[in-house]
Protein backbone atom coordinates (compact mmCIF):
# COMPACT_ATOMS: atom_id res chain seq x y z
CA UNK A 1 0.00 0.00 0.00
CA UNK A 2 1.06 3.29 -1.02
CA UNK A 3 1.87 5.77 2.16
CA UNK A 4 1.72 9.91 2.09
CA UNK A 5 4.56 12.21 1.16
CA UNK A 6 6.19 13.00 4.84
CA UNK A 7 6.62 16.57 3.57
CA UNK A 8 2.51 16.75 3.18
CA UNK A 9 2.03 18.74 6.96
CA UNK A 10 4.88 21.14 6.41
CA UNK A 11 3.40 21.86 2.91
CA UNK A 12 0.03 22.63 4.20
CA UNK A 13 1.39 24.52 7.51
CA UNK A 14 3.59 26.82 5.04
CA UNK A 15 0.38 27.37 2.86
CA UNK A 16 -1.57 28.13 5.80
CA UNK A 17 1.03 30.73 6.40
CA UNK A 18 1.67 31.75 2.79
CA UNK A 19 -1.96 31.57 1.26
CA UNK A 20 -1.00 33.82 -1.76
CA UNK A 21 -0.46 32.84 -5.66
CA UNK A 22 3.04 34.03 -5.18
CA UNK A 23 3.89 31.77 -2.81
CA UNK A 24 2.52 29.04 -3.93
CA UNK A 25 3.63 29.77 -7.83
CA UNK A 26 7.27 29.48 -6.27
CA UNK A 27 6.48 26.11 -4.68
CA UNK A 28 4.42 24.63 -7.72
CA UNK A 29 6.51 21.74 -8.13
CA UNK A 30 6.87 20.89 -4.53
CA UNK A 31 3.03 20.66 -4.53
CA UNK A 32 3.14 18.25 -8.11
CA UNK A 33 5.19 16.33 -6.18
CA UNK A 34 2.29 15.78 -3.04
CA UNK A 35 -0.29 15.50 -5.35
CA UNK A 36 0.98 12.61 -7.75
CA UNK A 37 1.72 11.39 -4.03
CA UNK A 38 -1.86 11.58 -2.84
CA UNK A 39 -3.24 10.59 -6.44
CA UNK A 40 -0.69 6.96 -6.43
CA UNK A 41 -1.99 6.78 -2.23
CA UNK A 42 -5.75 7.43 -3.38
CA UNK A 43 -6.16 4.48 -5.99
CA UNK A 44 -4.33 2.08 -4.12
CA UNK A 45 -7.07 2.86 -1.39
CA UNK A 46 -9.49 2.00 -4.93
CA UNK A 47 -7.84 -0.72 -5.48
CA UNK A 48 -8.41 -2.38 -2.02
CA UNK A 49 -11.62 -1.41 -1.79
CA UNK A 50 -12.51 -3.38 -4.86
CA UNK A 51 -12.37 -6.53 -2.69
CA UNK A 52 -15.36 -6.02 -1.58
CA UNK A 53 -16.90 -2.92 -2.77
CA UNK A 54 -17.72 -1.49 -6.45
CA UNK A 55 -16.30 1.91 -6.50
CA UNK A 56 -16.53 3.51 -10.19
CA UNK A 57 -14.77 6.42 -9.88
CA UNK A 58 -11.79 8.50 -7.27
CA UNK A 59 -12.11 11.91 -7.45
CA UNK A 60 -9.38 14.19 -5.99
CA UNK A 61 -10.49 17.90 -5.16
CA UNK A 62 -8.77 20.95 -6.69
CA UNK A 63 -6.90 22.40 -3.94
CA UNK A 64 -8.00 26.04 -5.57
CA UNK A 65 -10.82 27.57 -3.56
CA UNK A 66 -14.28 29.34 -5.00
CA UNK A 67 -14.09 32.50 -3.57
CA UNK A 68 -16.92 34.05 -5.59
CA UNK A 69 -19.36 34.08 -2.76
CA UNK A 70 -16.69 33.82 0.11
CA UNK A 71 -15.70 36.28 2.46
CA UNK A 72 -12.59 34.60 2.66
CA UNK A 73 -10.29 35.25 -0.43
CA UNK A 74 -7.46 33.17 0.01
CA UNK A 75 -7.03 31.03 -3.33
CA UNK A 76 -5.65 28.16 -2.04
CA UNK A 77 -7.69 25.40 0.50
CA UNK A 78 -5.42 24.17 2.92
CA UNK A 79 -6.44 20.38 2.77
CA UNK A 80 -6.44 17.63 0.31
CA UNK A 81 -9.35 15.68 -0.26
CA UNK A 82 -9.76 12.34 -1.42
CA UNK A 83 -13.87 11.36 -2.39
CA UNK A 84 -14.30 7.52 -4.00
CA UNK A 85 -18.26 7.06 -5.49
CA UNK A 86 -19.92 3.96 -5.02
CA UNK A 87 -21.42 2.83 -8.18
CA UNK A 88 -24.90 4.27 -9.14
CA UNK A 89 -27.73 3.71 -9.46
CA UNK A 90 -28.27 0.54 -7.31
CA UNK A 91 -25.19 1.35 -4.53
CA UNK A 92 -25.50 4.65 -2.61
CA UNK A 93 -23.41 6.28 -0.41
CA UNK A 94 -19.38 7.35 -0.96
CA UNK A 95 -15.83 7.48 0.97
CA UNK A 96 -13.97 10.05 1.84
CA UNK A 97 -10.65 11.27 2.84
CA UNK A 98 -9.56 14.79 3.90
CA UNK A 99 -5.66 15.50 4.79
CA UNK A 100 -5.06 18.28 6.58
CA UNK A 101 -2.50 19.51 9.29
CA UNK A 102 -3.87 18.14 12.75
CA UNK A 103 -7.22 17.81 10.91
CA UNK A 104 -7.19 14.59 9.03
CA UNK A 105 -10.10 12.76 9.18
CA UNK A 106 -12.06 9.65 7.04
CA UNK A 107 -16.13 9.86 6.36
CA UNK A 108 -18.52 7.24 4.96
CA UNK A 109 -22.06 8.02 4.61
CA UNK A 110 -24.76 10.66 2.80
CA UNK A 111 -23.69 14.40 3.27
CA UNK A 112 -26.57 16.55 2.07
CA UNK A 113 -28.80 14.44 0.81
CA UNK A 114 -31.28 15.45 -2.25
CA UNK A 115 -34.75 15.59 -0.90
CA UNK A 116 -36.36 13.04 -2.41
CA UNK A 117 -33.91 10.54 -1.01
CA UNK A 118 -34.04 12.16 2.46
CA UNK A 119 -37.54 12.03 2.34
CA UNK A 120 -37.50 8.43 1.56
CA UNK A 121 -34.30 7.33 3.90
CA UNK A 122 -37.10 9.29 6.82
CA UNK A 123 -39.99 7.58 5.60
CA UNK A 124 -38.59 4.49 6.59
CA UNK A 125 -37.32 5.39 9.62
CA UNK A 126 -40.95 6.05 10.57
CA UNK A 127 -41.98 3.00 9.32
CA UNK A 128 -39.25 0.78 11.28
CA UNK A 129 -35.78 1.46 12.51
CA UNK A 130 -34.76 -1.42 14.01
CA UNK A 131 -32.60 -3.00 11.07
CA UNK A 132 -30.67 0.00 11.23
CA UNK A 133 -30.06 0.51 14.68
CA UNK A 134 -28.74 -3.32 15.25
CA UNK A 135 -26.38 -2.15 12.39
CA UNK A 136 -25.01 1.08 13.70
CA UNK A 137 -24.99 0.01 17.26
CA UNK A 138 -23.00 -3.79 16.70
CA UNK A 139 -20.70 -3.57 18.95
CA UNK A 140 -17.34 -3.75 15.84
CA UNK A 141 -19.30 -1.55 13.96
CA UNK A 142 -19.78 1.31 16.56
CA UNK A 143 -16.25 0.23 17.72
CA UNK A 144 -14.85 1.62 14.63
CA UNK A 145 -16.84 3.98 13.85
CA UNK A 146 -18.93 5.28 17.50
CA UNK A 147 -21.65 7.35 16.77
CA UNK A 148 -23.79 8.55 13.90
CA UNK A 149 -22.88 12.10 13.19
CA UNK A 150 -24.45 14.91 11.21
CA UNK A 151 -26.72 18.42 11.05
CA UNK A 152 -30.39 17.71 12.15
CA UNK A 153 -33.11 19.82 12.76
CA UNK A 154 -34.11 21.33 15.96
CA UNK A 155 -37.91 19.98 15.88
CA UNK A 156 -39.42 17.25 13.38
CA UNK A 157 -39.48 17.91 9.75
CA UNK A 158 -42.59 18.70 7.87
CA UNK A 159 -44.98 15.66 7.83
CA UNK A 160 -43.68 14.07 10.39
CA UNK A 161 -44.14 14.36 14.40
CA UNK A 162 -41.85 15.18 16.84
CA UNK A 163 -43.26 12.52 18.98
CA UNK A 164 -42.70 9.54 16.70
CA UNK A 165 -39.95 7.20 18.73
CA UNK A 166 -38.18 7.24 15.59
CA UNK A 167 -38.00 11.49 15.70
CA UNK A 168 -33.74 11.47 16.50
CA UNK A 169 -32.92 9.45 13.23
CA UNK A 170 -36.44 11.28 11.10
CA UNK A 171 -34.65 14.94 12.16
CA UNK A 172 -31.31 14.16 10.63
CA UNK A 173 -30.17 16.19 7.83
CA UNK A 174 -27.28 14.33 6.76
CA UNK A 175 -26.26 10.37 8.15
CA UNK A 176 -22.47 10.21 8.45
CA UNK A 177 -19.78 8.37 10.51
CA UNK A 178 -16.25 9.29 11.02
CA UNK A 179 -12.85 8.72 12.59
CA UNK A 180 -10.27 11.83 12.87
CA UNK A 181 -6.67 10.31 12.78
CA UNK A 182 -3.07 12.71 13.87
CA UNK A 183 -0.27 13.73 11.79
CA UNK A 184 1.73 11.27 13.28
CA UNK A 185 -1.19 8.78 12.36
CA UNK A 186 -1.61 9.63 8.89
CA UNK A 187 2.49 9.64 8.03
CA UNK A 188 3.01 5.54 9.61
CA UNK A 189 3.04 2.95 6.99
CA UNK A 190 -0.04 1.38 8.22
CA UNK A 191 -2.60 4.16 7.22
CA UNK A 192 -3.59 3.23 4.15
CA UNK A 193 -4.86 -0.55 5.85
CA UNK A 194 -6.42 1.29 8.53
CA UNK A 195 -8.80 3.40 6.39
CA UNK A 196 -9.53 0.11 4.10
CA UNK A 197 -10.59 -1.93 7.50
CA UNK A 198 -12.52 0.92 8.10
CA UNK A 199 -14.21 1.40 5.00
CA UNK A 200 -14.94 -2.14 5.20
CA UNK A 201 -16.58 -2.10 8.03
CA UNK A 202 -19.31 0.37 7.41
CA UNK A 203 -20.49 -1.96 4.35
CA UNK A 204 -23.74 -3.11 6.77
CA UNK A 205 -24.84 0.51 7.01
CA UNK A 206 -24.36 1.16 3.02
CA UNK A 207 -26.26 -2.28 1.94
CA UNK A 208 -28.82 -1.32 4.36
CA UNK A 209 -29.33 2.20 2.70
CA UNK A 210 -29.05 1.78 -0.52
CA UNK A 211 -31.71 -0.84 -0.19
CA UNK A 212 -33.81 1.70 1.21
CA UNK A 213 -32.83 4.16 -1.55
CA UNK A 214 -33.61 1.60 -4.50
CA UNK A 215 -37.16 0.56 -3.45
CA UNK A 216 -40.15 1.86 -2.58
CA UNK A 217 -41.98 1.60 0.84
CA UNK A 218 -43.28 -1.59 -0.44
CA UNK A 219 -39.74 -2.85 -0.67
CA UNK A 220 -40.33 -3.11 -4.49
CA UNK A 221 -37.63 -2.61 -6.83
CA UNK A 222 -37.73 1.54 -8.21
CA UNK A 223 -34.51 1.00 -10.59
CA UNK A 224 -35.54 0.18 -14.38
Amino acid sequence: MNTINPDIFSFLNELKNNNNREWFNSSKSRFELLRESIKDFSYSIKNKIAEFDDVDKVKIFRIYRDVRFSKDKTPYKRNFGISFHRKKPDLRGGYYIHIEENKTFIACGFWNPNKDDLFRIRKEFQIDSLEFRKIINAEKFKKVWGSLKGEELVTSPMGFSKDDPNIDLIRKKMYLFSINYSNKEVLDSTFANKIVSSFREIYPFFDYMSNVLTTDLNGESILK
